[in-house]
């Protein structure tokens, strides 16, 4: 049986994310306090700590509700060989999750000193990749598969945080134009 989702925590978390991306658009991440995310999420600060330690735990939440959702999104990807068509379609699923949260990445972005989100968005791509490769064993190269994950993911990655930073520079389309030209037929 299904376990039931209680809809109050949903809606809690939710409201506790929306507060903190707000917050992160306007001030940096160290110059938040506990009671400026209760005042924009219109809680008490009882309700906040019976969910969160803190706001780095609140943070690390909503980065792995992130990471949940984009991993589920990749699961979507129907190509199976690990090809170029694999990467356009990976490319895909990731511009347009960033795209609908693009609020939140920006803010994590902007206060994200270690580099977390893009430790994030590789691993998340990668172990999509490898879980693939595994389950298919079908690479025709030459190329160690730890080279290939780390050429290809680095520049889906790369480029999708400067898409983040700088949305007018490019369009999903003309990205997904441009991998589709860098990207060899044959891996």
């Amino acid at each position: 049986m299904k376990e039931k989702i209680d809809l109050r925590v949903v809606k809690t978390n939710k409201v506790l994310f929306n507060a903190l991306i707000t917050l992160m658009e306007q001030k940096d991440f160290e110059k938040i306090k506990i009671s400026d995310i209760c005042e924009v999420a219109l809680i008490n600060r009882s309700t906040f700590y019976a969910h969160y330690e803190d706001k780095y735990d609140l943070l690390l939440a909503m980065i792995d509700n992130l990471k949940q959702n984009l991993e589920n999104e990749l699961k979507q990807n129907k190509e199976e060989n690990i090809s170029k068509n694999y990467f356009i379609e990976l490319l895909k699923i990731l511009i347009n999750h960033v795209d609908e949260k693009r609020t939140t990445y920006n803010s994590i972005l902007k206060n994200d000193k270690n580099g977390i989100l893009i430790d994030f968005l590789i691993d998340v791509s990668n172990r999509d990749l490898i879980s693939r490769l595994k389950n298919n064993n079908i690479v025709k190269s030459n190329i160690p598969l730890d080279i290939i994950t780390k050429f290809y993911i680095g520049g889906i990655v790369s480029i999708g945080v400067d898409w983040i930073k700088n949305k007018d520079k490019y369009t999903k389309e003309e990205l997904i134009l441009y991998f589709d030209k860098l990207i060899p037929d044959k891996i």
